[in-house]
């Protein structure tokens, strides 16, 4: 009978997952866009500035696809738990902040200018960048640029990318909070929340 009481628990549990939402649409994301063609950018900027075998390549790439894929992962993330999505999120912005550093070392280093932010080129390239999502126009451009230009073109969309992730963690603790008070209120009026749905899963140790 026991076991019986288990199998029954386990199946509740197979057909609550069953309606768990779908991994986060991650791709339709403004910010997924932008730190898409920023990784593409930065890898082919480290792959053509730098000496074959210099760390910086990797470093910068390795930063870059950070912030892209913890944001995907932390949109994925979301369906389980709201937590984990805002730690990954903020991954994802320390990611770029750091790649931010790397692109700013190097102007400084070569005595590259970085552009001001009013400056014509800086409005030109935020511009752009608002109707612009596909990687490839990125790409094919800055193969005619200078290493100077393409930097701050990358510096720009950073920004740029750093203000949507800010606005996605606001989003993202807003939910955490609201969700964390309702299940609280489940909790008062006796009614089932996901921690408390299948109360005895302890037991399944014992199997």
């Amino acid at each position: 009978m026991i076991a019986d009481n288990h199998i029954i628990i386990i199946r509740k549990m197979e057909k609550a997952n069953e309606f768990l939402p779908e991994l986060g649409d991650y791709r339709k994301l403004r910010v997924f866009q932008v730190t898409t063609i920023i990784y593409d950018i930065t890898r082919y900027f480290a792959n053509n500035v730098f000496i074959a075998g210099d760390r910086t390549i990797d470093q910068m790439v390795q930063a870059a696809r950070s912030g892209r894929q913890n944001i995907a992962e932390g949109s994925a993330a979301a369906t389980t738990s709201k937590e984990t999505e805002i730690k990954l999120t903020n991954v994802a912005k320390a990611s770029l902040q750091e790649l931010l550093l790397d692109y700013e070392d190097y102007l400084r280093q070569h005595g590259l200018q970085q552009w001001p932010k009013d400056d014509r080129r800086t409005l030109q390239t935020r511009q752009y960048c608002r109707t612009h999502n596909d990687p490839r126009s990125y790409v094919g451009a800055i193969t005619k640029r200078s290493p100077e230009t393409t930097a701050n073109i990358a510096i720009v969309l950073i920004h740029q990318a750093d203000y949507m992730l800010e606005r996605l963690l606001a989003h993202q603790r807003k939910r955490f909070l609201e969700e964390g008070v309702l299940g609280r209120r489940c909790i008062a009026q006796g009614a089932p929340t996901e921690a408390t749905k299948f109360e005895g899963l302890g037991e399944l140790g014992e199997l």
